[in-house]
């Protein structure tokens, strides 16, 4: 019978080897161009391997993954934070050990922790080394007479009504983006008023003792509304998305922008002026500021049947990959000097440099709240902004969030 199978057939072991299509998961809120970019050279090198990319949508990381958990939907290569919620997805098998890579072995060791579940696994490559500060317009600082940073809250507030008297918007709030309030004005809140005084919060927080219901986080929310009510945020801005306000500060619009070191590409090059980072002043005076400086959203392998394809391609988004991005982010690289390392922005790099000396910081609120609180923590901005209700209301609401979850996980 092997003598009468005509040749050419379909069937024939001479067919063209099939090609598998990896499905990836982004969270890419300023950087799209540049992720379809690293896809398509991947594909291009590695022509056995299609890449399927979809974008992350909305607030938050984990309000993409949790719909797709629940409906056996899993991508091949997904983004997600250095938190707790993505470590348990890790214990739980849903994430795979990518202690083996090459990416792994060259990120920089502090990051690793950040990326290591409860049972050891590693489970993430970070996409950054993360920390969030203040921009600033120099030249509108140099108008409106401002001739010292601020090195306190009080300072900061005088700063503001300095720069409105001189006819200038003095910071710009990403009120339909509640995300970059969270890594802003909450993260540097949180570590001020809650890190510097409590050593062991993180772990009262796992076990459900820590107590937000207090001054100090209320101190959080008030801080965040008395800025808008004094005016001194754009018009509109419970309107204004990711996009919308790094634009109004490249435009000239608003004098600061409270972002991350993600940005600094396009926060730092491109303007008419020049523009200088300070380390966001939300201390009390006479208070050494606690920075907010930890590991950016990264990339994890889901236990899929392309994991293995996935793994590659995770390979070359944090190898070769890792230059495409850069070069419009200038951020941080998570990795070591002569590995995938590109250096940053030397004003970013030297930022970063120091704050990582100062003897306690904080991470970003992604990757200190229970994911479900984060979500919660979202609105409760969004309503304190809008007189919906009290800053002392809403350190009660996160408080009993962050309590259930905790009782959650340990029931």
């Amino acid at each position: 019978m092997y003598g009468c199978h005509r040749k050419g057939s379909p069937s024939s072991s001479a067919t063209v080897p099939t090609r598998t299509t990896i499905t990836a998961l982004i969270w890419a809120p300023d950087w799209p161009e540049e992720m379809l970019q690293i896809a398509a050279e991947f594909s291009k090198l590695n022509p056995d391997i299609g890449v399927n990319v979809q974008f992350m949508v909305g607030n938050s990381v984990e309000e993409n993954i949790k719909p797709r958990i629940a409906s056996g939907n899993l991508p091949d290569v997904v983004s997600v934070n250095p938190n707790a919620y993505a470590a348990a997805l890790a214990d739980q098998g849903v994430l795979a050990a990518v202690s083996h890579t090459t990416a792994w072995s060259n990120m920089l060791d502090p990051l690793k922790g950040d990326w290591t579940s409860r049972q050891g696994k590693a489970f993430g490559i970070s996409g950054g080394v993360a920390t969030v500060l203040m921009y600033y317009n120099k030249d509108m600082f140099a108008k409106a007479g401002v001739k010292t940073l601020p090195t306190s809250f009080p300072e900061f507030l005088a700063v503001c009504e300095q720069l409105r008297r001189a006819g200038f918007t003095p910071i710009m709030w990403n009120g339909g983006f509640p995300n970059m309030l969270g890594n802003g004005p909450f993260s540097f809140g949180f570590a001020n008023n809650v890190v510097a005084r409590e050593p062991d919060w993180k772990k009262k927080m796992e076990d459900g003792t820590l107590d937000l219901d207090t001054p100090q986080a209320a101190d959080i929310f008030a801080k965040l509304s008395l800025i808008a009510r004094r005016g001194y945020v754009q018009d509109g801005f419970m309107a204004t998305d990711y996009d919308g306000g790094i634009r109004l500060f490249k435009e000239g619009k608003v004098a600061m922008a409270f972002h991350g070191s993600w940005a600094a590409g396009l926060l730092l090059h491109g303007n008419p002026f020049e523009a200088g980072v300070f380390i966001p002043p939300w201390n009390a005076p006479g208070k050494r500021v606690v920075p907010v400086i930890g590991s950016e959203t990264g990339f994890a392998v889901c236990e899929t049947p392309n994991k293995a394809a996935a793994l590659r391609f995770v390979e070359f988004m944090t190898g070769k990959g890792f230059a495409i991005v850069q070069r419009k982010r200038q951020n941080i690289s998570p990795f070591r000097p002569g590995a995938q390392a590109i250096a940053g922005d030397p004003q970013i790099v030297a930022y970063t440099n120091e704050v990582s000396r100062y003897p306690v910081t904080a991470s970003p609120y992604y990757s200190e709240l229970p994911s479900n609180s984060i979500e919660r923590l979202h609105r409760l901005m969004q309503d304190v902004l809008l007189n919906r209700i009290t800053p002392r209301q809403a350190a009660t609401l996160l408080d009993a969030s962050v309590k259930h979850e905790a009782k959650m996980h340990y029931k």
